[in-house]
């Protein structure tokens, strides 16, 4: 049996400007990656020959470059016969090392390449509306099937607040009404949101199936209103015309429909949101042309995630497949 080597450079590598660890070493050897690959071909084939066969090199090589590891380590790895080469105790424990750093190593490369794909990992989403009813949860539903390595994170904001949160990277992608976009940011139009209007079922209108403008007209309307974002105000205004009151609330959306069912006015919703059930408030389409919005992606031009990059693709595939803009 060998004893064990000593390390060729130690003592004195301070002295003699030793460079561990850099590809150009002033004395000795440097550990490689690749002598750890070495080493675990010479333990499963039981050989430096049978080695060499397995991963194309000369045996000559690969007993240099593991001699060269032996040295940096200050042991001996192999016990070497004319049979071929055993493990010694040392090495033994070296080679659980070596395998769960190669393992390492593997999956940080298999992340990497997932994560460039953006298959895996995590999307925060900025909402200004709730992701309620179709086509919203439908193309959400959809995403995670294909994609359920990749973690969705909400958020629900209004323009101002989604905006502030794009530009410091709180968020990678949002989905805001067409009314609440704003400059020099990235949209893709996804799907059309019908209108409808949101009373106590006691009101007068609630009698009628459908509902057109003038007919709210002189009518209390609450909106979704937070200091200096009145998007929401400005455009059912481009609508409804003067005559119509407005009251802001800086409330959710569900706080607004409690409102209307405590009669402090009617509230303009979306026809997704109209289908989930809320105590004492009936729901009435709007019969106008022009009774819908879009709802569309916004993220930063300048964005590279890559998971971002796949979702936007997806959405933008998935809106031209349903024929959610037609």
């Amino acid at each position: 049996m060998k004893s064990p080597r000593e390390p060729n450079c130690r003592a004195n590598d301070a002295s003699r400007g030793c460079n561990f660890g850099t590809g150009s070493p002033t004395c000795g050897s440097v550990m490689e990656l690749s002598d750890f690959h070495y080493v675990t071909a010479v333990v499963e084939s039981g050989s430096f020959a049978r080695a060499a066969d397995l991963i194309g090199f000369h045996a000559s090589t690969i007993s240099r470059r593991v001699a060269r590891l032996e040295d940096e380590l200050g042991l001996t790895l192999f016990e070497r016969n004319r049979s071929g080469v055993r493990l010694t105790t040392s090495g033994q424990t070296v080679i659980r090392h070596i395998r769960r750093a190669l393992a390492e190593i593997d999956a940080v490369k298999s992340a990497g390449q997932k994560n460039g794909l953006g298959t895996i990992g995590e999307i925060r989403l900025g909402m200004r509306l709730p992701a309620v009813g179709k086509p919203f949860g439908d193309l959400l539903r959809s995403w995670h099937e294909r994609y359920p390595g990749v973690s969705v994170l909400q958020y629900e904001m209004h323009e101002k607040e989604i905006a502030a949160a794009l530009a410091d990277r709180r968020l990678d992608v949002a989905f805001v009404p067409s009314f609440g976009l704003w400059p020099h940011v990235a949209t893709l139009p996804i799907f059309n949101e019908r209108i409808v209007a949101a009373l106590p079922p006691q009101h007068p209108l609630a009698k009628r199936k459908t509902l057109r403008w003038k007919e709210l007209s002189g009518e209390t309307i609450l909106v979704q209103g937070w200091g200096d974002s009145q998007a929401q105000r400005e455009f059912f205004g481009s609508l409804l015309g003067r005559q119509v009151e407005f009251q802001s609330h800086a409330a959710c959306r569900e706080s607004i429909l409690a409102f209307v069912a405590a009669g402090f006015g009617l509230t303009l919703t979306t026809q997704s949101q109209a289908e989930i059930v809320f105590p004492d408030v009936v729901f009435r389409p709007i019969s106008e042309a022009n009774a819908y919005f879009s709802v569309g992606l916004v993220w930063l031009p300048e964005c590279e995630d890559p998971v971002a990059g796949r979702f936007v693709a997806f959405m933008r595939d998935e809106a031209k497949e349903r024929g959610l803009l037609e």
